[in-house]
């Protein structure tokens, strides 16, 4: 009878039958569970509530914690057979040895899942390959009552048996699965797949009873057709086992910690069954917390590393997001990174592992390129919402013309299962394959689904060199990139970002961590600084190992699921208490560093010193001791001032002061110096007239500061690109004072709207030619977004936006779906807009979401999401941002400076009345200075092996110039670092200065030996 009579469902529905008889039931196991609300260790798994439980009987809450105890009898009936348990018990569970290390991991069959890739659940335990029929089982286990993705399903146990594998039926199981999956894969016609459905339908016949005899003919007949091999491949395939693990999303971090020992352990199990098994897993921070909260575990880890079996993957300290992180976030991430995976395993970390990140910022090639990274693997771009990444490999250039191969898997996913359909997917979908011979898949279940299981070792077994698919070989992602290498000079180089048309919502989402995370970046750049100040004038020890300790806890919260914004709300619970403790700590040692420096000085009652920790001169008003006075700080120096002399001599100067300004509600005006702004009945701003340039800002006819809510009903990831469409509601003030202090002059405005209200100074300061807007919000609202936005009177089809260590320009038209898909876009401190002669900047103090459309710049302020944190932002905030009217062009008129100013305040100390050291050289003095006002001193701290100490500077402005550094302390010998801070050349200073060469954008590191 041919076989078209039996179509792919009724062979589908053999397997089903297979599947289900796989395993033989032969009885159930007594389980005991002692239930906590969080996780004990071993040692206390008999204090909680203790339940005796049946199939079906529920166990637990979300997030509910419970060692389980599963005990039985294997019966002489099983004797040589294998025996097994099948354990699920509707959540996640880590079985453990006598001493209470990880041993394997389970997962409920029914957690939720893409099953377009497979099932996710683990439920089988081996007992004995041929049982004695005697065994005894007795074992403990850890479970956290949540799925992969931290729903609740039911925490009733489902089974818990001891049963026999019927190996036969197994082994047959997935040979006719990848048969028949291969041969629906090939063309129609094809001989190769007529033979395999031939073949099935044989086996089809044989298996109405599944007789040991039977199922051995079975397997003879599907054998013929699994020993065909493919010719000489076009494509060959790395295949990688993998567990993508989110450090926090759905869940809380503790149980990240949980899922890593669950899946690790699994990943360790499944290397004794199978040979060619090779794994790689990513972040360090989930192998410390390995190696703190599971040593034993972490050691069969070590092992495995040094047999080549596992792969520490990925060069930073976590999958960092990298939009909204620092210039030296990042370089930290891969400092701090590469250091763990060199010190633990002695390996060296080629490649950045990145396969879920919200976008890439142009910087990165070049932190990568000199931090030693060749190499950067991602998938996200395949989410793109408009349009198609034209490329699965290819050359990725930044800002600086830095390169890095880069390397997409055709498949689109870090899950893939291994089956016919991914390898035949990875080469009708990969868009270089014209050019490229290789690609990588990466196969598993991650974020606690234990990697990969059974199923897909099972199938790679068959599909090495399986005639009809492209052969796959496991092996390291390492050695795949050095055979992708081979062909770089064939692949297409993408200049610029990788911008990700999704997810435009995290740049706003929980503002409070992003704030917090802006303030801790530059008072960890402000200690740094301050400590190594501490050390050259006063001896005092440079606090290294706290500092290691809060970067990498600040460097936890940049994960891509947690700085973005898109995690549960206990995450930021959590987060958001630590922040506080972590930015007061700083903020208490930048203080000391500072007195330690000043009991240096010798001076008079009343005195203050003033530092600045920038590379060029700040002349500001600031308040001390409630007076105000104006003082010039020197470049990365400090200045000394008499506070009670200074207060009286600049009496007189502030009533000249108070002479060039004015406000008026009534009038509605606000005016210094060197501006006057003009407000609607709205309190809208309607005009902005530059007094020194004779220039009008603001477009005739059209409002700026226009806050306005807009319908938002998006999750914390993204919101709907038309929402302006639906149009907004604008905020009107309720309330409006005039405000003067000191040399700060404006209006105060209050607004109510829903059950939330804001106030906010619109403030000048005499002497200053910035607009501030000192926000405060009581934000009540859900499925809202608030934003301002600035028309100005400047025509250009660019916006420059500040990125780390440079910039990038991004069009102000929306010409091609390209353009229109960056609607929203991300910047740092600043984005402006300029003509070749004058330009506006708008500033920001911690926020990174923006819009420049045509002559408006917009920032957007806070959302209101409700999922995944129901509660998200519903607090209260504090921002401020600025509007910058300027000469020339952003770099012509120092942008970034005026950036960094907001950013980073001047510090002062009071200064003891008589000095307990020499005095320092003059009342003022600058310790690092530049000739150029296109570089910046980013960086300065003590190097991580030693006493060296560390200058970072960048070139700001896209230009190639020569500087020259002034170092005026002592040092013996100077080098050129890389960004691992390893020496690579000597340079040759004169006179305790260097001269420096840049190209655009360059980041240059200075190593310097103390004498």
């Amino acid at each position: 009878m041919p076989y078209e009579t039996v179509n792919s469902d009724q062979l589908k529905s053999m397997l089903d039958r297979l599947n289900r008889n796989m395993y033989k039931k032969v009885s159930e196991l007594s389980v005991t569970a002692w239930v906590t609300p969080e996780p004990v260790p071993y040692e206390a798994r008999l204090t909680g509530q203790r339940v005796v439980l049946s199939p079906g009987d529920r166990w637990g809450d979300l997030w509910d914690c419970a060692w389980f105890h599963f005990t039985g009898k294997v019966t002489e009936i099983v004797k040589g057979s294998r025996v097994v348990l099948l354990i699920d018990v509707n959540g996640e569970l880590c079985l453990v040895d006598d001493e209470g290390s990880p041993v394997q991991g389970l997962t409920n069959i029914n957690s939720e899942f893409d099953y377009s890739l497979g099932l996710p659940g683990k439920r089988v335990v081996s007992v004995s390959e041929s049982s004695t029929g005697e065994e005894t089982v007795d074992l403990w286990g850890d479970a956290g009552c949540n799925d992969l993705f931290g729903h609740f399903r039911s925490g009733t146990l489902k089974e818990a048996v001891v049963a026999v594998c019927r190996e036969d039926i197994r082994r047959l199981y997935y040979d006719a699965e990848v048969l028949l999956e291969t041969a629906e894969q090939l063309p129609k016609g094809s001989a190769r797949r007529e033979r395999i459905f031939q073949a099935m339908y044989e086996v089809s016949l044989l298996l109405t009873e599944l007789t040991d005899e039977r199922v051995a003919k079975a397997l003879s007949v599907l054998r013929e057709q699994l020993a065909k091999r493919g010719g000489d491949p076009v494509l060959s395939i790395s295949a990688i086992g993998h567990a993508h693990m989110d450090l926090a999303w759905l869940w809380p971090i503790r149980e990240t910690i949980r899922k890593g020992a669950r899946t690790f352990s699994t990943a360790l199990k499944m290397m004794e069954r199978y040979p060619d098994y090779v794994f790689g897993a990513s972040q360090p921070q989930l192998y410390d917390w390995m190696k703190i909260h599971y040593p034993n575990l972490y050691a069969r880890i070590k092992e495995r590393i040094r047999e080549g079996r596992w792969e520490p993957q990925g060069a930073m300290w976590v999958e960092s997001d990298t939009n909204v992180p620092g210039g030296e976030s990042l370089i930290r991430q891969i400092l701090y990174g590469k250091r763990y995976f060199l010190e633990e395993f002695g390996q060296e970390m080629k490649t950045l592992w990145m396969p879920d990140v919200f976008g890439y910022t142009a910087s990165l090639p070049q932190i990568l390129s000199k931090s030693g990274v060749n190499y950067m693997m991602t998938q996200k771009l395949s989410w793109s919402k408009y349009n198609r990444h034209p490329h699965h490999t290819f050359v990725w250039e930044g800002i600086d013309g830095s390169r890095v191969l880069t390397h997409m898997p055709p498949e689109d996913t870090y899950n893939s299962p291994a089956a016919p359909r991914s390898i035949v997917k990875a080469e009708n979908e990969y868009l270089d394959k014209n050019v490229s011979d290789h690609c990588l898949m990466l196969f598993g279940i991650g974020d606690g689904g234990g990697g990969p299981g059974e199923e897909h070792l099972e199938r790679l077994m068959r599909q090495k060199n399986l005639l009809g698919l492209s052969p796959v070989v496991q092996e390291p992602s390492s050695r795949f990139f050095e055979k992708l290498a081979e062909g770089v000079s064939r692949y297409q180089v993408w200049s610029g970002e990788l911008y990700l048309e999704k997810h435009q919502g995290t740049l706003t989402s929980q503002a409070r961590n992003k704030r917090y995370n802006r303030k801790l970046e530059k008072s960890l750049r402000e200690l740094e600084y301050a400590a190594v100040l501490a050390g050259l004038t006063r001896g005092r020890h440079y606090p290294a190992d706290e500092l290691e300790r809060i970067w990498k806890e600040v460097l936890l919260y940049q994960f891509h699921d947690i700085l973005p914004g898109s995690s549960i709300k206990r995450v930021y619970d959590e987060s958001l208490e630590r922040y506080a403790v972590l930015l007061e700590r700083v903020e208490q040692m930048i203080a000391e560093a500072y007195d330690a420096v000043a009991e240096g000085f010798s001076a008079e009652e009343g005195t203050v010193a003033f530092f600045n920790s920038l590379s060029w001169e700040r002349e500001e008003w600031v308040q001390e001791k409630g007076s105000w006075m104006q003082i010039r700080v020197p470049a990365m120096g400090y200045a000394l001032a008499n506070t009670d002399m200074l207060v009286k001599a600049e009496a007189a100067v502030m009533d000249s002061v108070f002479q060039n300004m004015r406000a008026s509600a009534i009038d509605r005006v606000v005016e210094n110096d060197l501006l006057a702004v003009t407000f609607a009945d709205d309190f809208t701003i309607i005009s902005i007239v530059d007094k020194e340039h004779g220039r009008e800002v603001i477009p005739h006819g059209q409002k700026a500061n226009e806050l306005y809510l807009y319908h938002d009903e998006g999750d914390a990831w993204d919101f709907r690109q038309d929402y302006r469409q639906s149009g907004g509601v604008p905020l009107e003030p309720a309330h409006c004072t005039v405000f003067q202090d000191g040399p700060t002059i404006g209006l105060l405005l209050s607004y109510t709207f829903g059950d939330s209200s804001l106030m906010q100074k619109v403030l000048l300061t005499q002497g200053s030619r910035r607009i501030d807007f000192v926000t405060k919000v009581d934000w009540k609202e859900s499925g809202k977004m608030l934003r301002t936005s600035f028309p100005v009177a400047i025509r250009s089809d660019n916006a420059s936006c500040e990125i780390q260590f440079g910039y990038i320009k991004r069009p102000t038209h929306r010409n091609t779906m390209w353009d229109y898909a960056k609607d929203e876009i991300c910047a740092h401190h600043w984005v402006d807009l300029s003509e070749p002669d004058y330009g506006v900047a708008l500033l920001n103090d911690c926020k990174y979401g923006h819009r420049a459309w045509q002559n408006v710049l917009d920032l957007n302020l806070l959302r209101s999401s409700s999922h995944p944190d129901p509660e998200a932002d519903r607090a209260e905030h504090s921002f401020t941002y600025s509007l910058y009217p300027h000469k020339g062009d952003h770099v012509q008129a120092e942008v970034y400076k005026r950036g960094y100013e907001l950013n980073v305040p001047l510090r002062s100390v009071n200064v003891p009345r008589n000095g307990t050291a020499r005095k320092l050289p003059a009342a003022h003095h600058s310790f690092l200075r530049l000739d150029h006002p296109n570089v910046m001193i980013e960086t300065v701290k003590q190097a991580e092996d030693g006493e060296d100490l560390i200058v970072r500077l960048y070139e700001t402005a896209g230009t190639r110039i020569k500087a020259t550094l002034d170092i005026d302390f002592g040092f013996s010998e100077g080098w050129l670092a890389d960004l691992m801070e390893a020496p690579i050349e000597q340079l040759h200073p004169k006179g305790g200065a260097f001269t420096l060469s840049f190209t655009p954008f360059e980041i240059k590191t200075i190593r310097l030996a103390r004498r």
